[in-house]
């Protein structure tokens, strides 16, 4: 029988029930005192070990061909909203595959120095066998924003942990390193393009403001010092072409002017860093005399 470690939050979100006294952080935050499971955590039986070795030897480890995250997209929180995603390994081994299991960690070193977790919903995945030695299984993870994301530097690159159970539990495969995920900061931008109307050869003021969330105070914050993109699009024509890229101030406003000459709609575009995703406004029409 595993011994699939849960996560209890500090308010309703996961933290290891194991280790549920968080620690706090100097603006008194809550901080989870995170244990990594390990594959007998979470099957039962070691990796590379059998559960009745002493009767009979380990047979070959099932092999991890695929793993997916969220569709193979970034997973991207907001401020308030919990996000949940899917996950899913497919594996091989000659009796086939019975469960599977996928967590995202953060953090420098598994063994000691890990600040980010997030596990599965299930104790075990759903599996669907393509063939007698091959099955595809699934799980579901949940994330909260001031819970399991307590703080911003937790945005980026998470790595990825990956186990398979043969389906006659001879074998488990399992490793902390399998791939990596990015799990980022919602973002917004505006655009607004004044005046309107306005008569041709006029100068267009064209202000806006790229904003992400803020896991730590549940608010949205301006983005500062991005390159962001401006568009324009013919009211003729269904495709934007980039005028200019300027940057956020300091407060993540965004201020241009352009001549206006026909008739279109005027957008901001951000293509995103490794903690943000892209972001674009929709365009807003000036009507040129």
């Amino acid at each position: 029988m595993r011994i699939r470690a849960t996560v209890a939050a500090v308010s309703g979100a996961l933290a290891l029930s194991a280790l549920a006294v968080p620690a706090a952080q100097a603006d008194g935050t809550a901080v989870p005192n995170l244990h990594k499971p390990t594959a007998a955590d979470v099957f039962g039986i070691t990796a590379n070990k059998a559960p009745r070795a002493s009767a009979r030897a380990a047979s070959a480890l099932p092999v991890i061909s695929k793993v997916v995250v969220n569709g193979g997209k970034d997973i991207t929180v907001g401020t308030t909203a919990a996000k949940k995603f899917t996950v899913s390994v497919t594996a091989s081994h000659a009796s086939g595959v019975s469960d599977a299991y996928v967590d995202l960690w953060h953090g420098t070193n598994v063994d000691n120095d890990i600040d980010g977790l997030l596990m599965p919903n299930e104790d075990v995945a759903s599996c669907k066998s393509s063939n007698a030695t091959t099955a595809t299984c699934t799980l579901t993870i949940t994330a909260y924003p001031g819970d399991d994301l307590y703080k911003n530097a937790l945005a980026g690159t998470w790595h990825v942990s990956a186990g398979a159970l043969a389906a006659d539990q001879s074998a488990v495969a399992y490793t902390d390193f399998y791939s990596t995920a990015r799990v980022q900061r919602v973002s917004r931008i505006t655009v607004n393009a004044a005046p309107e109307p306005v008569k041709k050869g006029k100068t267009i003021t064209v202000t806006g403001k790229l904003s992400r969330a803020n896991w730590e105070d549940f608010a949205y914050h301006g983005y500062a010092g991005q390159p962001v993109k401006l568009q324009f699009r013919k009211k003729t024509s269904s495709t934007y072409s980039t005028v200019k890229t300027i940057k956020t101030n300091s407060t993540g406003a965004l201020k241009t002017t352009v001549t206006a000459s026909v008739d279109g709609y005027w957008r901001y575009s951000f293509a995103g860093t490794s903690t943000t995703p892209t972001v674009t406004a929709a365009g807003d029409f000036v009507d040129v005399k």
